[in-house]
């Protein structure tokens, strides 16, 4: 905008304008930001499903081999050797028995509050605690806010 005072332009923009443009942006940046987290949240909770994922065909290969979950002789079991994926700790929730196992994926840093289970019938749970938006899910596991 220009403004002409006694024979002088004067360039910029008032108060008012500035504030209604910054008011404008934050508007925006409130409406976006919870929408761009579990949008970036969904992307990290892709590592605790194909964690489990994997770690179930580990679980029943080994089965294949040894006829039992447990470790035997020199054989560990899959179960209790299972590393980090992304912000995931898996992990046996309880120790194996010959015939049955659950698998978890708990979740830290930016997923914490997220747990994922899977068991040898190929069970799936999802518990979430203290995470806006997201429910827990007793028959599968939830990817995507309010979905179960």
């Amino acid at each position: 905008m220009s403004y002409q005072i006694a024979s002088k332009k004067v360039h910029g923009f008032t108060l008012i304008e500035l504030m209604v443009a910054v008011a404008i942006v934050a508007i925006l940046s409130a409406i976006a930001y919870p929408s761009y987290r579990n949008y970036v949240l969904r992307g990290q909770l892709v590592n605790a499903t194909n964690g489990l994922s994997s770690l179930q065909a580990n679980m029943e290969r080994y089965y294949q081999d040894n006829r039992t979950y447990m470790s035997t002789g020199t054989f560990t079991s899959p179960c209790l050797t299972a590393a980090p994926v992304g912000t995931f700790q898996l992990s046996c929730s309880a120790g194996p028995t010959a015939t049955t196992f659950t698998l978890q994926a708990l979740g830290s840093a930016s997923t914490n509050g997220f747990t994922y289970t899977l068991d040898q019938a190929g069970n799936q749970a999802t518990t979430v605690t203290g995470v806006t938006g997201w429910v827990n899910c007793s028959a599968s596991w939830e990817t995507k806010v309010g979905t179960c």
